[in-house]
Order: structure tokens, then sequence, then C-alpha cells
């Protein structure tokens, strides 16, 4: 079988395609052929050699793939062959809160999905909904489980209220169609005002051009009354702005602490003492989380946004694109 890993850190050419016997499953195991995967920030992270979580050498990169099952191990009950499936981004975290214990990442410290078989423990996968294709099928363990629980995990919004989202990346636009099927309105801001139709389209109530308008803050919080929910993707180049915008006792879901320059978030004290805001961290979710977003996600029949598509031979150039970082939606890898 062919499958990528990734030998050493430091750029694509560690991203290395190798020819291997096809796995056999042990008795819990299940045997994936997998139709696509895509790409997230943190992928190119562990590519660069900055992701925190020291990633085991030779792995085979990208937590998010979608396919079907070939072959189970004897004592496997969750699943049968021909089952569809998606991991779960911490593979052994299944529900409750996270600890030291569960931290093991598809992709990082287990092989992930860039290949053209995976194995997975029978409790590290969850089905998909049917109406799905592969491309969008392979979108969701990461981003799309972010960006879920961002909108849904602090009990705000309700309907009517303003989510803010920031960027067209893929848990950006996640968290526009998750906040609008919650029945709330939504502010898109954007760098590239050419984008304004698209983020529109997808049921943005408001959209923002930072390029027209850099001090973006208190047009939005004028605008809106304030926002009450920011999932904030940005950084520090958007942080300040997102307090801003946010109401007396707004909530900012901080997921991005760190810029690629190496610059951290700082706390403006002159505009946080005005502020009640809540500020709160969250890191992708639980098997328990992914199912209970794939059930909505069948539900309403919501479809992930595609930016691209490559080839499976094209593994380092989908990687070379996603890095450049102007993208709508998700870079996803088909399967070989």
């Amino acid at each position: 079988m062919l499958t990528y890993r990734l030998e050493g850190s430091g750029g694509t050419e560690c991203l290395v395609m190798r020819d291997e016997v096809r796995p056999e499953p042990k008795p819990h195991e299940i045997v994936v052929r997998v139709r696509a995967t895509s790409l997230n920030r943190r992928d190119t992270m562990i590519l660069n050699g900055t992701y925190p979580l020291t990633p085991r050498q030779g792995i085979v990169p990208l937590s998010d793939g979608a396919g079907e099952i070939v072959a189970i191990g004897d004592a496997v009950t969750r699943f049968a062959v021909g089952d569809r499936v998606t991991g779960s981004y911490f593979a052994r975290w299944v529900d409750g809160r996270i600890n030291a214990g569960l931290i093991d990442q598809l992709g990082c410290t287990l092989d992930g999905m860039l290949a053209e078989y995976a194995v997975l423990d029978e409790q590290w996968a969850v089905r998909l909904p049917d109406h799905l294709d592969w491309h969008e099928a392979a979108t969701l363990t990461c981003a799309g489980l972010t960006a879920w629980n961002a909108v849904t995990g602090a009990g705000i919004p309700k309907p009517g209220q303003w989510v803010l989202a920031i960027g067209s990346g893929g848990v950006s636009l996640f968290a526009l169609q998750f906040a609008k099927l919650l029945g709330c309105r939504v502010v898109a801001v954007t760098s590239r005002g050419g984008k304004a139709d698209r983020l529109r389209a997808l049921g943005a109530d408001l959209v923002i051009s930072t390029s027209e308008t850099p001090e973006w803050g208190a047009a939005v919080r004028d605008q809106t009354g304030g926002i009450d929910l920011v999932v904030e993707t940005g950084g520090p180049a958007t942080f300040a702005q997102s307090l801003i915008a946010s109401t007396l006792y707004g909530h900012i879901v901080l997921l991005t602490l760190q810029d690629q320059q190496g610059r951290s978030i700082e706390m403006p004290a002159a505009l946080y003492q005005r502020s009640l805001a809540t500020i709160s961290r969250l890191f992708v979710g639980s098997r328990t989380n992914l199912e209970a977003m794939l059930r909505a996600v069948s539900q309403h029949r919501l479809r992930p946004v595609i930016d691209k598509v490559f080839a499976f031979t094209e593994a380092g150039d989908a990687y070379r694109y996603f890095q450049k970082g102007d993208v709508f939606g998700k870079v996803v890898v088909d399967g070989a």
C-alpha cells in the first residue's frame, strides 16, 4: 500500500511516500480504505517542527480522513466491513474532560490518515453521515469539531444572538455554518473583500472587510449592538478588535494564541478593564463530542466547504498551498 511518513521536520521535503505491506487488524482493530484526507493548521506546524506536542518519528500524518472499513479484528463489536468512518482527533478521549493520559493524537503520536489504508482501534472511529461525499467527510475531525465545540460548548449563543467568525479557513466557515444552524446571526470578518458574496451565501448576516475597515471592532459593535460569542481564530492580529466588538458580558473562545512569526496574544488592559467578557480555550474535543456534531450534520444535511482537492501524489503541493493561507474552506487530498 502507498503511505506518507514524516521523516524529520523542516518542510515538505520530510514528507516521504513509501510502499508498505497492507496491514492486518488485531482483535479490536479496523482497517480503513482511506478515500480522502484534509489538512489543518496543526499539520503544517508538525511538518515544520513548531507543534507543542512532539510527533513520533516516521509518523503517518494528518488527523482528518474518511473511508470505508475493509477488514475488522475478530473482537470488533462497534463496526462491520463496509461502514463509512472517520477517526477521532484525540483517539483515546471518549468522553468527559481530557487529561494527560488521553493526549495521543492521530497524525502526531499515532499514525494518521495520509495513507491508502489506516489501522484504527475500533474505539477511535465514528460513523459518517450518509449524505456526505468522501471529500466532505474528510474535513470534520479537527476543524469541524473545533468549531462545533466553540459554538455549542459554552451554553451560548442563543437563537438571535450574534456570533463573530474571523477569516475563511475551515474552522471559521464551520463556525459560521453551525451558528446559523442554531438560529444565530453571524458577522464574518475577512481580509479579502472579494470573499464577501461567498460568505453571505453561507449565511453571514454582516461581512466586514479588514482591508476597508482595519479597526473593525467598533464598527461591528455599532452595527450589531455587540457580539455575544467570538470564535477567535485570528490570534494576535485580531484579539483586541474581537474584545472591542464584544458585548459587556460577551464570550471569546481563543483558538489561536500565536501567529506564524511567533508573536503571542497580549491582553490589552485598557480595553479589558472596560469589559466583563469571558475568555476561554478549547482544543478540538472528545469522541462523544464528535458523535454529537455528526448527528447535527446529518440531521441538517450540512455540507462542509471545500477549497481545493489535490491528488494523493500531490500531498506536498497540498501542504504548500495550504500554508499560503488564502483559502476558502478545506484543502483536501484524494485517496491513493
